[in-house]
């Protein structure tokens, strides 16, 4: 740990250079930026919460699904990556026990007092909600909680698909863990208190997959269908095919669509409870096929093809993850 202006001159220096191309990649330009970057967020962090205050650095990654489209939250599988767009927080701790966020560009999150730790109906599907979800469940597990002025930034675009508040909160749960519980918890089980924020505080009923690639990082497949996520970390160098994931900023959002994305986990298990199970993992596909005349008028249309594109996500994940292996 070092003060402000002491952490500034260590990056400037090249002492996170290591650190920034393992997370950004490792050519000149891109280590260079960053570390623009991270000066230029402590220089504001100082301009809003002080000078010569004790400060760590945090960071949590976006993500993308390789493969298996909506099929977490009905216990399927994925594949997916943590990708180099994150969010990151220049941290120190308060007397307060009050936690104090102002996201860059976008203003201050409002206050979060860590003596109530309740759910607030007046702060669903605000960054608030996620605070102090993080926090409660953290305490729930022991951890201690406490205040903390936090200065954040992210290139994890909102509303653009890369889980923006999976980021968040894993970024929340790395701040305290580290801060006041010694850095104790494993990544998945982050990754799993994290997914217990949106769908208790946040409001938003999202499977593991978002939450389980950012704490985890990197690519990895994930089996849902046990009582615990199976996660299996994978190295491929797609650069080496000529391959390279882009993110296209195509002017459009899904922040304010969480009542279309409920309908679709909902729908999913609608069709499962209908061939007597809980979930669409409890269903054969050869028995979603030959149930669908009698499913007609039983549930609508499209949960029906909903259904089957769980299938067909289920399977295509499966035939992908060994065909990497093979590195087919």
């Amino acid at each position: 740990m070092a003060t402000s202006a002491e952490l500034k001159q260590n990056i400037l220096n090249g002492g996170y250079d290591q650190a920034f191309a393992k997370l950004y990649g490792a050519d000149t330009a891109t280590v260079a930026a960053q570390r623009v970057r991270y000066v230029d967020m402590i220089d504001h962090f100082e301009e809003n919460f002080g000078t010569g205050r004790t400060v760590c650095l945090y960071s949590a990654p976006g993500r993308t699904e390789i493969g298996g489209n909506h099929t977490d939250h009905n216990n399927g599988v994925v594949i997916a990556a943590a990708v180099n767009l994150d969010i990151i927080a220049v941290v120190a701790k308060n007397d307060e026990n009050v936690v104090r966020v102002i996201s860059h560009g976008f203003g201050k999150i409002d206050d979060v007092n860590l003596r109530d730790l309740t759910p607030q109906p007046v702060e669903a599907e605000h960054s608030a909600s996620l605070i102090r979800g993080v926090a409660a469940f953290l305490k729930e597990e022991g951890v201690p909680v406490a205040g903390f002025d936090a200065e954040v930034t992210s290139t994890v675009f909102r509303g653009s698909g890369l889980s923006s508040s999976a980021a968040f909160e894993v970024l929340l749960c790395a701040i305290f863990d580290a801060l006041f519980g010694g850095w104790r918890l494993e990544a998945k089980h982050r990754a799993v208190l994290s997914q217990k924020v949106e769908n208790q505080y946040f409001g938003k009923p999202c499977g593991l997959m978002d939450q389980m690639a950012s704490s985890v990082g990197g690519l990895v497949a994930i089996d849902f269908g046990g009582a615990e996520a199976q996660v299996e970390s994978m190295k491929y160098d797609f650069a080496a095919k000529g391959l390279r994931l882009c993110v296209v900023q195509a002017g459009g959002d899904h922040e304010n669509l969480t009542a279309e994305y409920a309908a679709i986990p909902a729908e999913m298990r609608a069709v499962a409870r209908a061939l007597g199970g809980e979930v669409l993992r409890d269903i054969a596909p050869e028995a979603l096929l030959k149930a669908i005349p009698s499913l007609k008028n039983r549930v609508p249309d499209r949960a029906i093809l909903r259904a089957l594109h769980f299938m067909d996500e289920d399977a295509r994940v499966a035939a992908a993850f060994e065909a990497l292996k093979k590195d087919d």
